[in-house]
């Protein structure tokens, strides 16, 4: 087997995970096809202010259409809702913290009037509008260690990253104050993984081994919402659904730039549920947008 795969350290990392998996089931070592994205060569634009379907995917999942590889690991978030119709998400293996996290030598509470935020998320700086921090937002873009970096060396005061990729970077150490998730909402599907392979690949059994029920389920209640209003990261919207006791509770928060809340609402229902649920808050959020 092959793997298509980002080159970034955490993309790297995210794919070897899901190789040793392979291997740790099969006794099948899998190789790494390194592919370059479309959002891995821009490195001065807001991703906001672009075209950011698939921007961080397209090249990986074409690879996979014209079988140069045979299956590509992403990260949930960057997955757009609408894949080509020969391609699907065969597993989604269990997720890593969705949580928000703040990487700075303060505390959130620290934080001075005026010191400078780095982010090019326009959730997280509709979320700091709203908690009117009086906060100076820089654009700031890179993987995960040069925004670390440039926090380290004063660059910025500070950045919220999602808490997923440092812990499986191993970089815990970093991070400064947590969010809860209702406080600073993430994007729908952080901290997951999803594994894409043609739908007539001869792999798919394999790969379906490593998916993780209720992980695929809080995502698929959470992407249904961004499906159903047909938005992207052009729109300050946070979405995170939660599995308990067979129960699956989604929140979602709509925002707009500066901080005012459109819409929120917390619904629930059975894990079997999950896609209806994500269908049922995104139809009362629609009048809002």
């Amino acid at each position: 087997m092959i793997v298509g795969t980002r080159g970034s350290e955490l993309a790297l990392t995210q794919t070897n995970y899901i190789r040793k998996c392979i291997f740790d089931l099969t006794n099948e070592e899998v190789e790494t096809e390194i592919i370059k994205t479309t959002g891995d060569k821009i490195t001065t634009s807001q991703l906001y202010n672009m075209d950011s379907k698939g921007l961080f995917t397209k090249e990986l999942d074409r690879a996979v259409l014209e079988e140069e590889v045979d299956f590509a690991v992403h990260s949930l978030k960057d997955v757009p809702t609408e894949l080509d119709s020969n391609l699907e998400i065969v597993a989604v293996p269990i997720r890593e913290s969705p949580n928000e996290v703040l990487v700075s030598n303060y505390s959130w509470e620290e934080l001075p009037k005026g010191a400078s935020l780095g982010t090019s998320s326009l959730r997280r700086e509709a979320f700091c509008n709203m908690y009117e921090k009086n906060l100076v937002l820089k654009p700031i873009r890179g993987n995960i260690g040069t925004r670390v970096e440039k926090v380290l060396n004063g660059e910025v005061d500070g950045t919220i990253m999602a808490e997923a990729g440092l812990n499986r970077l191993g970089l815990k150490d970093c991070i400064k104050t947590r969010f809860s998730l209702e406080y600073f909402t993430p994007p729908a599907g952080q901290g997951a993984l999803a594994i894409i392979s043609r739908k007539d690949s001869d792999v798919k059994e394999t790969l379906r081994k490593l998916n993780h029920f209720e992980s695929e389920s809080e995502v698929l209640a959470e992407k249904t919402v961004l499906e159903e209003l047909g938005i992207g990261c052009q729109w300050p919207l946070g979405s995170i659904a939660r599995v308990k006791n067979d129960e699956l509770e989604l929140y979602s928060i709509l925002l707009t730039q500066t901080g005012d809340i459109l819409y929120k609402n917390r619904i629930k229902g059975s894990v079997s549920e999950a896609e209806n649920l994500g269908k049922e808050l995104a139809k009362e959020m629609k009048e809002y947008i």
